[in-house]
């Protein structure tokens, strides 16, 4: 891809001149129809009805250069954008999509002019102290580690009633009270609890115990160590502080959005929204634990609405590319490549990038 662009960009000089009459004579110097959606910042629409954004202004300069004559529609959902360009009801779809696979059997895309990925907004409030600890107990990987000391105590009781049931009349008495006396005298043992009323007595009963003692201890102190560490890592970091941590908490994202799929193949669960601003609502009402969303979008709706309530994490994920949808075989397709790849090779789209994300 890289390789193309610069290959492009080299030759864009000599080509550039003979583009826009080419482009003109393309479309019969008709009005082309271009679609939209309200995607900020990338897409917005002003109070007189005008649009414009980070997609609406790069399309502006590749019109401006290819001298394209065009009006910009709106169109409430992305299917209707994809399905509206592939059915060539609409000339172009300029908003935020995503270039999938997918949707390139759909129409065909530009080359991409902007690579993102997906983000995590979280409360910007830390959880409370009790509600990390009852998080934490809840946790899969607690009851995991729990069941897992229940199953060594109840193993190394098993094996003592065997080895002392015969010898030793503490151990004894039926295979109901020997086997509960052994897992009791196991269960004392591993948390450091016991009074040394019962006692193996056989050489083999006496040297599991010495092993038990000795293992018990590690076991309880690794134990120990991870439950401490998981409380002090979210209470520093909160419950979200990266993809990992999405199977263990309250996930929403906007439904039919790519984050879906994401999800699907990972086999996280979520809570779906029709908008952005009403998941991210639910995170500031404490109904979710973390909000996924095309991170330059969900960055952009945080800061300018919820930046009290909720903050974006550092990582990225899932790389996306974005790109303007033509229809499938559109023979406007070469010429908005070329003059979209010398646009985004320009100082213009490094002040608009700025303008609108704060990137340099």
């Amino acid at each position: 891809m890289q390789y193309l662009r610069a290959l492009l960009f080299l030759f864009g000089s000599f080509i550039a001149p003979s583009i826009a009459p080419a482009a003109a004579q393309i479309t019969g110097n008709r009005e082309l129809v271009i679609a939209t959606k309200e995607a900020a910042p990338f897409a917005m629409k002003a109070a007189d009805g005008s649009w414009f954004g980070i997609s609406i202004d790069l399309w502006r300069r590749v019109g401006d250069q290819l001298q394209l004559r065009y009006r910009f529609v709106e169109e409430p959902t992305v299917p209707g954008l994809l399905h509206g360009t592939a059915e060539g009801k609409y000339d172009a779809a300029v908003a935020a999509l995503t270039i999938t696979a997918e949707r390139e059997r759909l129409l065909d895309f530009s080359q991409p002019f902007y690579l993102s990925g997906l983000g995590i907004a979280v409360p910007s409030a830390r959880p409370s102290a009790w509600q990390l600890i009852i998080d934490t107990v809840g946790s899969f990987g607690f009851v995991q580690a729990i069941l897992a000391l229940v199953g060594l105590a109840v193993g190394i009781g098993l094996l003592i009633w065997l080895f002392e049931r015969r010898h030793n009349e503490d151990f004894g008495g039926g295979a109901v009270k020997g086997l509960g006396t052994s897992i009791w005298w196991s269960a004392e043992t591993m948390t450091q609890a016991s009074t040394g009323y019962l006692a193996p007595r056989t050489l083999p009963g006496r040297i599991l115990a010495i092993v038990w003692m000795a293992a018990s201890v590690v076991a309880l102190a690794v134990f120990t160590a991870s439950v401490t560490s998981t409380l002090t890592t979210r209470k520093l970091q909160g419950l979200v502080s990266g993809v990992n941590d999405l199977t263990a908490v309250r996930v929403g994202v906007v439904v039919g959005s790519a984050t879906t799929a994401f999800l699907d193949e990972r086999r996280i669960g979520y809570q779906t929204f029709a908008t952005p601003q009403d998941g991210l609502g639910a995170l500031k009402g404490g109904t979710l634990d973390a909000f996924v969303y095309d991170k330059p979008l969900l960055a952009w709706i945080v800061r300018e609405q919820f930046a009290s309530s909720a903050e974006i994490l550092e990582i990225s994920f899932d790389a996306q590319m974005y790109g303007i949808a033509l229809p499938p075989g559109s023979p406007l397709r070469e010429a908005v490549d070329v003059a979209m790849l010398e646009t985004i090779q320009g100082a213009w789209w490094r002040q608009t990038l700025f303008r609108y994300l704060g990137e340099r």
